[in-house]
């Protein structure tokens, strides 16, 4: 239950096949716990736009919550998050400057990627915080496995900011709120 409640927070709404695949879950395993989730209050299932998923309710984030402190191991996600952090300023530039590249009659103009040298310093940007990932990622437990893969691969596609795949910017956020939800903080 763990596993799949974890899913469900890290990815926000999604089907029942991309929570088993979050975890590498049995998707039939994986069903029948967001039923029994669902019957106890703390996933709800809903369709809108053409998509639908499952959501964790107030009461399974408590419940996701409490799951994550009695796996423990709270003391060494603290120090990776207090590394995480100053990477996580950082990679919000990089996302920013991925986004826009300001001009002299316009702070807030979109990048339209026609400077190629503008994108490789992001890319560089980007590429600096993959290497440091690696090293903090290894500290964590098992769960936490793979932020960094992830984060390669995205980087190797040029995914920056994408939202339809496992973009930079999307296995980033996943990995904050991982941390975050472990530690019992909000983002605020």
């Amino acid at each position: 239950m763990l596993l799949v409640l974890h899913a469900v927070r890290l990815l926000g709404f999604a089907d029942t096949p991309a929570v088993a695949k979050r975890f590498s879950l049995n998707p039939e395993e994986t069903k029948a716990a967001l039923r029994q989730a669902e019957a106890r209050g703390w996933t709800t299932y809903s369709s809108f736009a053409g998509t639908s998923g499952w959501s964790l309710t107030d009461e399974g984030r408590a419940e996701n919550e409490r799951l994550l402190k009695s796996e423990g191991g709270q003391e060494i996600v603290q120090e990776v998050y207090d590394e995480f952090l100053p990477l996580n300023a950082l990679l919000q530039q990089a996302c920013t400057d991925w986004q826009l590249k300001p001009t002299a009659h316009d702070p807030l103009a979109a990048n339209d990627h026609d400077d190629p040298a503008w994108d490789a310093g992001v890319l560089h940007e980007l590429k600096a915080l993959a290497k440091a990932l690696g090293p903090i990622n290894a500290k964590l437990p098992h769960r936490f496995k793979g932020y960094d893969v992830r984060f390669s691969n995205a980087l190797e596609h040029k995914w920056v900011d994408r939202s339809d795949v496992d973009s930079c910017h999307r296995v980033w956020f996943e990995l904050h709120e991982d941390l975050i939800a472990t530690l019992g903080l909000t983002r605020s």
